[in-house]
């Protein structure tokens, strides 16, 4: 059975872990960096946990009353299909109060995201 629990350190390698299957860079080689990305104020980071391993984990930025953001769903690859990833999304929304989450999606994952309650906006991602 999968609980759903808030971030704690004790989760973090098991986070950089699944970050680094998945080729991110970001919280995949700074313990002390995705603790304080985890832990910053305004984010939501919810865990996934099966037996007491970490099987996903969902982080969101939010206002805390009506804007939350999506920034970071992964689960690892072993667990894809089973609910993880609609559990987690579902904790977050439970832990922010916002009425929607924003996001974006690669193509790749864009399937998973149109099965859930939706209206689609195009995006872009800005860099310095």
């Amino acid at each position: 059975m999968v609980e759903y629990a808030d971030f704690e350190a004790s989760h973090a390698d098991a986070i950089m872990r699944i970050c680094r299957d998945e080729g991110w860079p970001s919280l995949s080689t700074d313990r002390a960096l995705t603790i304080r990305a985890l832990t910053a104020p305004g984010v939501i980071a919810v865990v996934a946990l099966e037996d007491g391993e970490v099987v996903g984990f969902v982080l969101v930025l939010s206002n805390g009353e009506e804007t939350a953001y999506l920034s970071t769903l992964a689960v690892a690859r072993g667990r894809r299909g089973s609910g993880v990833g609609r559990g987690l999304i579902a904790a977050a929304f439970e832990r922010c109060d916002a009425p929607r989450m924003d996001l974006l999606s690669l193509p790749g994952s864009t399937g998973f995201y149109e099965r859930l309650p939706h209206q689609e906006f195009r995006g872009f991602r800005l860099y310095r």
